[in-house]
């Protein structure tokens, strides 16, 4: 089975384990996911497999979107039907609101379009690497984004508590190098988080619960995958 999922962020709680100890979990709602296409080396230069995640409201997906995941009848595809080319399989489904693709290069795991994914694929899995984006913050200063300790407070500043401070140099090189830190947009970045331990599976609800935390807010878009980070 593959060793990766999408879904959702739902929250934070705390279970017990065996001991009595506390542990902090991460609550995830992973598939069903749905294999809309499986890339090969010989058509697409690479192997990796394309889930769905969440139907999508097919008055808010364009033609596109509908056509990627079923067969709509469109004129291109009766062109290239009459042209002798081959039609790729579609999962005949609901367009997704999520989806992303999993790297499968040189495994031995086979995938059908249209099979139906859920969160017992991680049944055998003890760690894994979740990916998603941060939170957005927007605009933030320096103190906020870079945690600068700021000027003084003391007598004689004027307004400039929160400030940056100098960020130039002399005559000579006389500009500001690239990469300075400086205020600017903060958060909403991709970030992965590597080896989050699995604690406990719910295959009837599709929730997974992995220690600690993971990017995002409550309802974010997430990807699960085994780690190789051992």
């Amino acid at each position: 089975m593959p060793r990766g999922l999408l879904g959702r962020k739902v929250g934070m709680t705390q279970v017990f384990d065996e001991t009595g100890a506390v542990i902090p979990v991460t609550v995830l709602e992973l598939g069903p996911c749905v294999v809309l296409q499986v890339r090969t080396a010989e058509k697409d230069g690479y192997e990796a497999v394309q889930l769905g995640f969440g139907d999508k409201p097919r008055r808010l997906a364009s033609r596109a979107e509908r056509g990627h995941v079923a067969a709509i009848g469109s004129k291109r595809q009766r062109s290239r039907q009459a042209a002798g080319v081959e039609t790729l399989v579609k999962a005949e489904t609901e367009p997704k609101q999520y989806v992303r693709e999993f790297r499968t290069d040189g495994e031995k795991a086979e995938y059908a379009v249209g099979q139906v994914l859920t969160a017992a694929a991680l049944a055998d899995v003890a760690f894994v690497d979740v990916i998603g984006a941060i939170k957005g913050r927007g605009f933030a200063g320096g103190m906020k984004r870079h945690n600068f300790h700021g000027l003084c407070a003391s007598h004689g500043v004027k307004k400039a508590h929160r400030s940056l401070g100098s960020t130039g140099q002399r005559q000579d090189p006389g500009r500001v190098f690239k990469g300075q830190k400086m205020p600017g947009h903060w958060g909403d970045s991709r970030v992965t988080v590597r080896r989050l331990k699995v604690v406990r599976i719910d295959e009837a609800n599709n929730t997974v619960l992995i220690r600690g935390a993971v990017p995002g807010y409550n309802g974010a878009y997430v990807m699960v995958r085994e780690t190789n980070c051992y």
